[in-house]
């Protein structure tokens, strides 16, 4: 790879699943990937890790100002970093609601704003947001989960038409039911309050995908690589399915 080709990226939470799996799959490629995240991760050399919660927005424009003093550019972006909370609306705390709203949409709407700049000022660039099957369609005990990812749908399309005439593509993934901590964590939860074991839970879970499986994160991975790369250059703005079918029934 040439140093042309050889892109400088941040992931947020990419520490864990589809982000983790991003960041391997990048890296293998010959890329350069900065992992902002509020936990480590024993595999990230030292120099490309930068603590990070998104829910602050000082850290955010802090990890972002160090990856530009660093690279002097940024070239990709997968903003990743977000939380599920499988709940009804009226067992949601107001702390829940809070923290939900706060990584999934502060994040990503603040790690755009920072990162945005810096690609307009080179007119080139490439950003992905982390959607959802629920930035298509609703699911029962998922109402602030759904509606964050609902949100990101949209911020995507804005962001993409504000961002177009700088030669900057914006882009979604919205995985449907993937293999990662945060469905073990749901999982656990339903297996709870029904009085089920885990394993029957997985089980179910497969069966309600028309592909009879749940996804891998690294399945997502290789959507989110083409999605950023230079051989998608015409596609922004779009909300772009990996579920396995779940969402055409």
């Amino acid at each position: 790879m040439t140093p042309t080709q050889r892109k400088i990226v941040i992931i947020t939470g990419s520490s864990s699943g589809i982000g983790k799996a991003t960041k391997t799959l990048l890296r293998s490629k010959g890329h350069t990937v900065y992992n902002l995240d509020i936990t480590t991760d024993p595999e990230d050399p030292a120099a490309y890790f930068l603590a990070c919660d998104v829910r602050k927005r000082a850290e955010i424009k802090s990890a972002i100002d160090q990856v530009i003093q660093q690279e002097k550019q940024i070239d990709w972006a997968f903003i990743n970093a977000g939380i599920h909370l499988f709940d009804s609306m009226e067992n949601t705390s107001d702390e829940d609601f809070d923290n939900v709203i706060a990584v999934n949409i502060y994040g990503s709407f603040y790690t755009a704003k920072y990162v945005l700049p810096h690609m307009r000022a080179r007119r080139s660039g490439s950003l992905v947001f982390m959607g959802s099957d629920q930035s298509h369609i609703g699911k029962a005990q998922s109402s602030v989960y759904g509606l964050t990812k609902g949100a990101i749908g949209q911020l995507t399309k804005s962001t993409a038409i504000e961002n177009a005439p700088f030669n900057i593509r914006v882009n979604c993934v919205c995985p449907g039911t993937i293999d990662t901590p945060l469905l073990d964590k749901a999982v656990t939860k339903f297996a709870r309050l029904n009085d089920l074991p885990e394993p029957k839970v997985r089980e179910l879970l497969d069966g309600l995908q028309p592909a009879n499986r749940i996804g891998k994160p690294e399945e997502i991975a290789t959507v989110v690589a083409f999605l950023l790369s230079d051989e998608n250059s015409f596609m922004t703005g779009s909300l772009v399915s990996s579920d396995g079918g779940y969402i055409c029934q």
